[in-house]
């Protein structure tokens, strides 16, 4: 496949090459020489791009890992700050709330003001100046402070993910798309489960060394090391992603369109059919894993290890089996296929969970394979349906419909299992009922992408022949390239082996 920089034409091929701006190394030369045409530096390289993947995936590393500080420090928050359960709860929910609104503003940032590296880096910023907040409540005892920060490390992670998706997109569009998403579900799981595994024990020796009152707060600051570790991958991959856009010429918007906010309105069908399936999907994962723990100790008489053991099986798993997932669906295309066995599989999961007695751990091993499958086959989707210029406003309205959904699901879910006297099988048919929602959503995203003989569920073979097909019409239908260009930006990889 042809990079943005192939001619179109026969005729154009010994067209010159684009004047220089400045002394660049010959890096805007057609052929690259010296180190520059080896294969960590050439961006047109696999390995380059694989190089690129590492500092994307370390992105949001630091952001996982201090998102779950207060879970793996719960009673030591209670304790030294003197809190209770509902404030300790105000902590992750101050998180979410904001999100609803401003994770589809910061995709737009992205898009329209910022664009996607001086966007990232800001983003982190925010992010880290969060955790400071949050790490100064803790030294000073003032949990208010810790509030303002966890709302300022809010905004700034989750409009770091849309960022981090756009990343994606614009380096592995059209090749490895599906298990680079994959990858980077795994590295932010294992930042999370990272977490869960240092900062006990970082606490406990930071403890014997300074007074109780700031113990928490010292550690808080410690944990900010993996957002300046984060801050610093963006400094360094904004730098690749610039080269790579000299080198290679690239252009993600030939077209010269401006992303509006109003754009929404004018997204197909397929692409609601995906925000809901992110709602209702997710719904039936995150607020089940975080009353799960009462869950089966209640319905199989498990002990509190045990059962916090059995919960946290889906993100272990999805660490794992997220990339894995991601590499078979690159090989084998069919998206929709992919996202409409994971929700049944989820919906048996759930089935197995709410109406036997067997083993529970078939049950949950069941939904973390689920719940990787589908996260390696559901956000590429996005890619294939908006064009590059809209991506962040896209990406950024699937965050926010998200995070409205935990927010208000995780509420009704507590409110379920509190009304129904702890008989959490009201709470089980309540996330059936959503799985079929997802289900749903799923067939009518099939339906309409086949009436309208679109490429969500062909396979890589059929999207390269889709391509060249809509790109050869196009082209006679214009008599020259422009259009050509157009098209490939929106569904040809940016960036060639």
């Amino acid at each position: 496949m042809n990079d943005d920089r192939s001619p179109i034409v026969e005729n154009e091929q010994h067209s010159p090459t684009t004047t220089r701006l400045g002394p660049q190394d010959n890096e805007l030369d057609p052929e690259l020489t010296g180190c520059g045409a080896s294969a960590c530096c050439n961006p047109s390289r696999g390995f380059h791009r694989f190089l690129a993947l590492i500092f994307m995936c370390l992105l949001g590393f630091g952001s996982y890992f201090c998102y779950d500080n207060p879970g793996a420090l719960q009673e030591v928050f209670k304790k030294d700050l003197n809190i209770t359960s509902t404030e300790f709860a105000l902590i992750y929910s101050i998180y979410s709330w904001p999100n609803v609104v401003l994770c589809f503003v910061g995709g737009f940032l992205i898009d329209r003001v910022f664009g996607i590296r001086l966007g990232t880096i800001i983003y982190l910023f925010i992010l880290l100046i969060g955790q400071l907040l949050f790490a100064s409540g803790g030294l000073l005892n003032t949990f208010w402070i810790m509030i303002v920060g966890r709302f300022i490390f809010g905004i700034g992670a989750e409009s770091l993910a849309v960022a981090q998706n756009n990343y994606a997109v614009l380096w592995f569009k059209g090749k490895e798309l599906n298990m680079v998403f994959g990858l980077q579900l795994s590295v932010a799981r294992f930042g999370s489960t990272v977490n869960f595994w240092v900062m006990q024990p970082i606490y406990n020796y930071v403890h014997t060394i300074y007074p109780k009152h700031s113990t928490l707060g010292v550690v808080l600051l410690l944990a900010a090391g993996t957002c300046v570790l984060s801050l610093l991958c963006a400094l360094i991959l904004g730098w690749m992603d610039k080269r790579a856009e000299r080198i290679l010429q690239r252009n993600t918007n030939p077209s010269g369109e401006i992303a509006k906010l109003s754009d929404v309105v004018t997204f197909k069908v397929t692409f609601w059919m995906v925000s809901v399936i992110c709602v209702a999907y997710y719904v039936a994962i995150f607020p089940f894993i975080a009353l799960g723990k009462d869950f089966f100790m209640k319905r199989f008489g498990m002990k509190p290890d045990e059962a916090n053991n059995v919960n946290s099986i889906v993100y272990l798993i999805s660490a794992i089996a997220s990339p894995l997932f991601g590499f078979l669906i690159d090989l084998t295309g069919r998206n929709v296929s992919w996202i409409c066995a994971a929700t049944c599989a989820t919906i048996g999961a759930h089935s197995l969970l709410a109406f036997t007695l067997l083993n529970p751990y078939i049950g949950m091993i069941l939904m973390g394979l689920s719940y990787s499958m589908l996260a390696a086959s559901l956000w590429p989707l996005v890619a294939l349906i908006i064009p590059e210029y809209q991506l962040g406003t896209a990406y950024g309205f699937c965050q926010s419909v998200q995070n409205l959904g935990l927010a208000v699901i995780t509420i009704l879910a507590g409110l379920i299992v509190d009304k129904s006297g702890g008989d959490h099988m009201w709470l089980e048919i309540f996330f059936l009922g959503w799985l079929t929602i997802a289900l749903i959503s799923t067939c009518v995203i099939f339906a309409y992408d086949r009436k309208t003989k679109g490429n969500l569920n062909m396979s890589p073979s059929q999207r390269v022949e889709y391509a060249n097909n809509i790109a050869a019409a196009k082209l006679l239908g214009s008599g020259d390239g422009a259009n050509r260009d157009e098209y490939a930006s929106d569904q040809e990889p940016l960036l060639s082996n």
